[in-house]
């Protein structure tokens, strides 16, 4: 005789619920990432009319949960750096992708910092008024939605979510391998509190999948994705310029300069470019190469050489900088215009400024440059002949930050020469629509 315990256990087994269900297979990498655009897509339209109230209190929300799951945050986060390794030529990633409480912290705040900006859309600058009498103005919409494909920093998925949704548009967001549980679960939270505050599902979509195939296939997406930015490395770079079918946004390497004149105030000069190199050299605002006029570089570089010493800093030189500094390690040929992203720096002692912009122009990425400099009209000329997205004066390349720039949390520094260059902040993710008020005019 059977037990009534048995014929439980013989009636589960057999119960059609548990015999028909079946796991459901993965969606195909296309299906994936076609479902996930147009929901993004849908998201846009609504985003877009959404007020500035609702928008700010939808940033409020995120800044706080990212603050209420700081515990899940890291513990999501500790998986990537585990699985990552302490490899020491990862170091620069390494420090990249970690998470702690003051980086959760310092996101939250950049959160609220968007919430506080002015709201860009609506902006009409000015209107003018035609012969015919019809006024003719420019008024700032969204682009639409914003792809943005990136390694390494989580930082990034919630300045670019706040950023995105601040300025109206919808984002899909790509995160690198190594951040996929710290990014998920980042995505996730602001995702949560956003809806929750109004936000259309979908406004913030993230592709939760590692699979290397399905970036070729996330390039490609140009009816629903308006525009692509990605951070990241060479072989990221490549890929982008192979695969996209959409225009795009570059945020290329940091090869930067700092360029100390022979008129420099060389106690300042020593202060910046050791904090230049040596506050976040993992970052890609930090100084790569210095460059020094020859007629300080005999006083200059041992005393500079010293605080970099303190601080860690390896100095790899031309031959007149190792002959000054016996601590110097002589340059290999491409140590002038690689971006190190450690706790390395070439130097180079040059004849004059002349010399300086050569090599600036010839070794640099268009990223960042700085002149240490007294001198005016030397100043000036700097700022007016060389090429890069932000170009300083005695300040530190690490300045150049949206952040620090005053834009609120950045979604990264262009390279490009297209309609935003430097620091992309709100008005960077906007684009522009004519609007015409008649009064009954046609076209003679």
């Amino acid at each position: 005789m059977i037990s009534d315990e048995e014929q439980q256990e013989l009636a589960a087994v057999e119960s059609p619920e548990t015999k028909d269900v079946q796991e459901v297979p993965p969606l195909s990498i296309p299906d994936y990432v076609h479902e996930l655009v147009t929901r993004a897509r849908q998201a846009a339209g609504r985003l877009a009319t959404l007020s500035t109230v609702v928008k700010n209190n939808a940033l409020i929300a995120m800044a706080d949960a990212l603050d209420e799951k700081q515990t899940l945050l890291i513990e999501a986060n500790e998986k990537d750096v585990d699985a990552f390794g302490t490899d020491p030529d990862k170091a620069a990633m390494a420090d990249r992708l970690r998470l702690t409480e003051q980086r959760i912290a310092d996101m939250s705040a950049g959160i609220r910092e968007v919430a506080k900006l002015p709201d860009p859309l609506g902006d009409m600058p000015k209107m003018w008024t035609r012969p015919n009498g019809m006024q003719v103005g420019r008024v700032r919409v969204p682009i639409g939605v914003i792809g943005i494909i990136y390694e390494s920093r989580p930082n990034v998925t919630a300045d670019s979510a706040a950023l995105c949704l601040k300025s109206g548009n919808a984002c899909v967001l790509r995160g690198g391998s190594e951040a996929i549980h710290s990014n998920t679960a980042i995505a996730a939270v602001l995702a949560e509190a956003a809806e929750k505050a109004g936000i259309p599902p979908g406004a913030i979509s993230f592709v939760d999948r590692p699979d290397r195939e399905l970036v070729p296939v996330l390039l490609k997406q140009d009816r629903y994705i308006d525009v692509i930015i990605p951070r990241g490395g060479p072989s990221l770079m490549k890929t982008i310029a192979e695969n996209a079918t959409i225009p795009v946004v570059k945020h290329d390497a940091g090869i930067c300069h700092i360029y100390v004149d022979a008129d420099a105030d060389q106690a300042m000069a020593e202060a910046i470019c050791v904090n230049a190199k040596a506050q976040r050299p993992s970052t890609c605002n930090a100084m790569e190469t210095l460059l020094v006029h020859q007629t300080i570089a005999r006083t200059f570089l041992p005393r500079l050489m010293e605080k970099l010493q303190a601080a860690n800093v390896e100095v790899r030189g031309c031959s007149r900088t190792c002959q000054l500094l016996p601590d110097a390690k002589p340059a290999a040929d491409d140590d002038f215009g690689k971006e190190f992203l450690e706790l390395v720096l070439a130097v180079r002692v040059v004849k004059n400024m002349d010399e300086a912009m050569e090599h600036i122009a010839k070794y640099g990425s268009q990223h960042t440059e700085a002149i240490i400099t007294t001198n005016y009209q030397r100043a000036m000329r700097f700022l007016r002949e060389v090429d890069a997205g932000a170009v300083l004066v005695n300040a530190s390349t690490r300045l150049n930050d949206g952040y620090q720039f005053g834009l609120g949390a950045e979604i990264g520094i262009s390279t490009s020469r297209i309609h935003a260059r430097g620091p992309m902040g709100l008005e960077e993710l906007t684009c522009s629509k004519f609007i015409v008020l008649g009064s009954g005019q046609i076209r003679e």
